[in-house]
């Protein structure tokens, strides 16, 4: 043997081997509870879908759906009495079967302040006449309705996009009318709160900004949550969501046409069900300032 020949080292060999043999085995293991994890996590996953669709499918089969045409034509009236200061006067002629039948009465006053930066505070007053309409009313008196509002807006903008965000605080107070009565009876009054906030974005078509004898178009969704103790199933109101196209003839008089739709839970249960209104139609907007 020559004297510079080197015998290996088994103890070294099996080192070696130990080194590169387990270390496979303990990934193996690894991915053996990683597999498993992942298998529970997943049979988890499937158990949460298959309720949240069984139990949506108990509450459409719980639901009655009504689908309405309605038309909704408006009046906004602002009379600025200093740079800052106006008042908002309102009238909404809201009809089903597009002109045929009362929806909704609604009127609104308020005293509004505009800020800096687009910004304004609006705190006002709205009398509502809600009227028996659809497949499922409450019954056959319509529903009177004291509100009082605060409102605040701010305005932005993306490029030609301009945004508009409402928000808006309700105090109602809606009466209890005797549905059951030959005579329209007001037993008591309701007290209800609800939340209102508006999403709108505007494009000048033919004008980079909206002046004299502009064209836009604009769309809108808005949702309504219910609030406090007498809300019951009907934290969800309502929402809307519409697309219109405009014209500025000045900076006095602005008009709008356009669709409506609108998703309502009514508040009354009928035979113990509630009551989901899904109501399309077109809406007009004539917005009238006084410098």
């Amino acid at each position: 043997m020559n004297s510079l020949e080197v015998l290996p080292n088994n103890n070294n060999m099996a080192s070696h081997t130990e080194r590169v043999i387990f270390p496979i085995r303990r990934n193996k293991v690894c991915y053996r509870y990683l597999y498993k994890d992942i298998s529970i996590y997943m049979k988890r996953l499937y158990i949460f879908i298959s309720i949240i669709i069984i139990t949506s499918s108990i509450a459409n089969a719980q639901r009655l759906k009504d689908q309405n045409t309605i038309g909704w034509y408006n009046v906004f009236g602002t009379v600025y009495v200093t740079p800052r200061a106006s008042v908002w006067l309102e009238y909404q002629w809201r009809r089903d079967d597009v002109v045929k039948h009362w929806q909704q009465s609604l009127s609104r006053i308020g005293l509004q302040y505009n800020f800096k930066n687009g910004v304004s505070a609006l705190l006002g007053y709205g009398f509502i006449l809600t009227y028996p309409y659809g497949d499922y009313p409450s019954g056959p008196h319509h529903v009177p309705e004291h509100r009082i509002f605060e409102q605040l807006v701010w305005n932005g903008n993306i490029g030609r996009i301009g945004l508009n965000h409402r928000l808006r605080l309700e105090q109602r107070h809606l009466g209890k009318v005797d549905q059951s009565a030959a005579e329209h009876t007001i037993t008591g009054w309701n007290y209800m709160n609800r939340l209102r906030y508006q999403l709108r974005a505007t494009i000048c078509l033919n004008k980079k900004a909206m002046e004299d004898n502009t064209i836009y178009t604009a769309a809108f969704d808005e949702i309504f949550i219910g609030f406090g103790k007498n809300v019951n199933q009907n934290v969800y109101d309502q929402n809307r969501l519409g697309l219109v196209a405009g014209y500025q003839f000045n900076k006095s008089v602005r008009f709008e046409i356009g669709c409506l739709n609108q998703i309502v839970q009514q508040a009354a249960l009928v035979t113990g069900r509630q009551v989901y209104q899904y109501n399309t139609g077109v809406i007009t907007n004539l917005y009238l300032t006084k410098n």
